[in-house]
Protein backbone atom coordinates (compact mmCIF):
# COMPACT_ATOMS: atom_id res chain seq x y z
CA UNK A 1 0.00 0.00 0.00
CA UNK A 2 1.29 3.44 -1.04
CA UNK A 3 1.30 6.91 1.03
CA UNK A 4 -1.21 8.92 -1.25
CA UNK A 5 -0.77 12.16 0.97
CA UNK A 6 0.29 14.56 -1.85
CA UNK A 7 -3.63 13.49 -2.85
CA UNK A 8 -5.02 14.90 0.17
CA UNK A 9 -3.58 17.92 1.14
CA UNK A 10 -2.73 20.76 -1.74
CA UNK A 11 1.55 21.38 -1.83
CA UNK A 12 2.38 25.00 -1.18
CA UNK A 13 5.25 27.16 -2.15
CA UNK A 14 6.73 30.55 -1.50
CA UNK A 15 9.05 32.52 -4.13
CA UNK A 16 11.75 35.22 -3.50
CA UNK A 17 13.09 36.84 -5.83
CA UNK A 18 16.75 38.31 -4.93
CA UNK A 19 17.34 41.22 -7.45
CA UNK A 20 18.78 44.83 -6.60
CA UNK A 21 17.28 46.03 -9.79
CA UNK A 22 13.81 44.47 -9.20
CA UNK A 23 13.16 45.48 -5.45
CA UNK A 24 14.69 49.17 -7.09
CA UNK A 25 11.31 48.91 -8.75
CA UNK A 26 13.52 49.26 -12.02
CA UNK A 27 13.23 46.03 -13.54
CA UNK A 28 10.00 43.88 -13.66
CA UNK A 29 10.35 40.46 -11.78
CA UNK A 30 9.90 38.44 -15.21
CA UNK A 31 11.53 35.43 -13.39
CA UNK A 32 9.43 35.75 -10.43
CA UNK A 33 6.17 35.51 -12.30
CA UNK A 34 7.21 32.37 -14.00
CA UNK A 35 8.58 30.49 -11.28
CA UNK A 36 5.27 31.36 -9.81
CA UNK A 37 3.44 30.29 -13.11
CA UNK A 38 5.38 26.78 -13.22
CA UNK A 39 5.11 25.60 -9.74
CA UNK A 40 1.34 26.40 -9.87
CA UNK A 41 1.16 23.94 -13.20
CA UNK A 42 2.66 21.54 -11.04
CA UNK A 43 -0.02 21.65 -8.13
CA UNK A 44 1.47 23.99 -5.91
CA UNK A 45 -0.37 26.69 -4.31
CA UNK A 46 1.94 29.78 -3.99
CA UNK A 47 1.40 31.38 -1.06
CA UNK A 48 3.74 34.07 -1.04
CA UNK A 49 6.41 35.90 -3.58
CA UNK A 50 8.22 38.31 -2.47
CA UNK A 51 11.12 40.79 -3.24
CA UNK A 52 14.82 41.65 -1.72
CA UNK A 53 17.85 43.35 -2.76
CA UNK A 54 21.59 41.39 -3.15
CA UNK A 55 22.26 41.40 0.20
CA UNK A 56 23.25 38.03 2.63
CA UNK A 57 21.40 39.95 5.84
CA UNK A 58 17.90 40.62 3.56
CA UNK A 59 18.67 37.18 1.87
CA UNK A 60 19.13 34.97 5.14
CA UNK A 61 16.37 37.01 6.97
CA UNK A 62 13.40 36.41 4.42
CA UNK A 63 14.51 32.96 3.93
CA UNK A 64 14.43 32.75 7.71
CA UNK A 65 11.09 34.23 8.02
CA UNK A 66 9.67 32.24 5.08
CA UNK A 67 10.89 28.84 6.41
CA UNK A 68 9.40 29.51 10.14
CA UNK A 69 6.77 27.07 10.86
CA UNK A 70 5.99 25.95 6.75
CA UNK A 71 6.12 22.98 5.66
CA UNK A 72 6.55 23.52 2.41
CA UNK A 73 9.07 24.46 -1.01
CA UNK A 74 10.84 27.85 -1.08
CA UNK A 75 12.34 28.75 -4.58
CA UNK A 76 14.82 31.77 -4.81
CA UNK A 77 15.91 33.59 -8.43
CA UNK A 78 18.94 35.26 -8.42
CA UNK A 79 22.11 35.38 -6.70
CA UNK A 80 23.32 32.13 -7.89
CA UNK A 81 26.03 33.12 -10.42
CA UNK A 82 30.12 34.48 -10.61
CA UNK A 83 29.06 38.24 -10.03
CA UNK A 84 30.64 40.18 -6.88
CA UNK A 85 26.67 40.77 -5.67
CA UNK A 86 25.57 37.00 -6.19
CA UNK A 87 25.18 36.13 -2.86
CA UNK A 88 22.38 33.78 -2.53
CA UNK A 89 24.52 30.64 -2.22
CA UNK A 90 25.66 32.14 0.79
CA UNK A 91 23.05 33.40 2.30
CA UNK A 92 21.02 30.31 1.96
CA UNK A 93 23.81 28.47 3.53
CA UNK A 94 24.07 30.31 6.38
CA UNK A 95 19.95 29.88 7.69
CA UNK A 96 19.83 25.97 6.48
CA UNK A 97 19.66 23.48 9.09
CA UNK A 98 20.87 20.35 6.72
CA UNK A 99 22.26 20.12 3.11
CA UNK A 100 20.51 18.98 0.38
CA UNK A 101 23.64 18.34 -2.25
CA UNK A 102 21.90 15.59 -4.48
CA UNK A 103 18.90 18.40 -5.50
CA UNK A 104 21.90 21.07 -5.91
CA UNK A 105 23.73 18.59 -8.35
CA UNK A 106 20.62 17.36 -10.61
CA UNK A 107 19.81 21.47 -11.03
CA UNK A 108 23.08 22.00 -12.07
CA UNK A 109 23.47 18.65 -14.71
CA UNK A 110 19.90 20.07 -16.88
CA UNK A 111 21.96 22.27 -18.65
CA UNK A 112 25.73 22.91 -19.80
CA UNK A 113 25.54 26.53 -18.03
CA UNK A 114 24.46 25.02 -15.14
CA UNK A 115 28.18 24.31 -14.46
CA UNK A 116 28.42 27.90 -13.90
CA UNK A 117 26.03 28.13 -11.09
CA UNK A 118 26.30 28.03 -7.29
CA UNK A 119 23.07 26.90 -6.05
CA UNK A 120 22.54 25.15 -3.36
CA UNK A 121 19.69 23.11 -1.67
CA UNK A 122 18.66 22.35 1.79
CA UNK A 123 16.07 21.78 4.39
CA UNK A 124 15.24 24.41 7.55
CA UNK A 125 12.97 23.55 9.96
CA UNK A 126 10.63 21.43 7.64
CA UNK A 127 10.62 23.72 4.55
CA UNK A 128 12.36 22.73 1.68
CA UNK A 129 14.51 25.57 0.20
CA UNK A 130 15.94 25.21 -3.86
CA UNK A 131 18.38 28.23 -5.17
CA UNK A 132 17.73 28.90 -9.18
CA UNK A 133 19.78 31.06 -11.37
CA UNK A 134 18.01 34.65 -12.41
CA UNK A 135 17.53 34.20 -15.86
CA UNK A 136 13.77 32.72 -16.37
CA UNK A 137 14.64 30.01 -18.82
CA UNK A 138 17.71 28.80 -16.14
CA UNK A 139 15.56 29.36 -13.54
CA UNK A 140 12.37 27.00 -15.02
CA UNK A 141 15.06 24.63 -16.59
CA UNK A 142 16.75 24.05 -13.01
CA UNK A 143 13.58 23.82 -11.11
CA UNK A 144 11.67 21.26 -13.62
CA UNK A 145 14.55 18.90 -13.31
CA UNK A 146 13.49 18.22 -9.58
CA UNK A 147 10.21 19.18 -9.47
CA UNK A 148 8.93 15.55 -9.72
CA UNK A 149 10.86 13.94 -6.34
CA UNK A 150 9.78 17.23 -4.71
CA UNK A 151 6.26 16.40 -3.16
CA UNK A 152 8.11 13.11 -1.53
CA UNK A 153 10.51 15.31 -0.10
CA UNK A 154 7.88 17.45 1.26
CA UNK A 155 6.30 14.34 2.16
CA UNK A 156 9.20 12.74 4.59
CA UNK A 157 9.87 16.71 5.82
CA UNK A 158 6.05 16.93 7.04
CA UNK A 159 6.57 13.38 8.53
CA UNK A 160 3.66 11.65 6.60
CA UNK A 161 5.57 8.99 4.96
CA UNK A 162 7.24 6.95 7.48
CA UNK A 163 8.33 4.35 5.43
CA UNK A 164 9.37 3.35 2.37
CA UNK A 165 7.59 0.73 -0.39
Amino acid sequence: MSDTSTDTRRLQAKVLTVSDSVDAGQREDVTGAALVALLGDAGYDVIEHRVVADTVEEVSNALSYMAYGFNGLIVTTGGTGFAPRDITPEATTRILDRPAPGLAEAMRAVNPLGRLSRNTAGIRGAALIVNTPGSTSGACEMLGAVIDVLPHALDLLSGAVSRHD
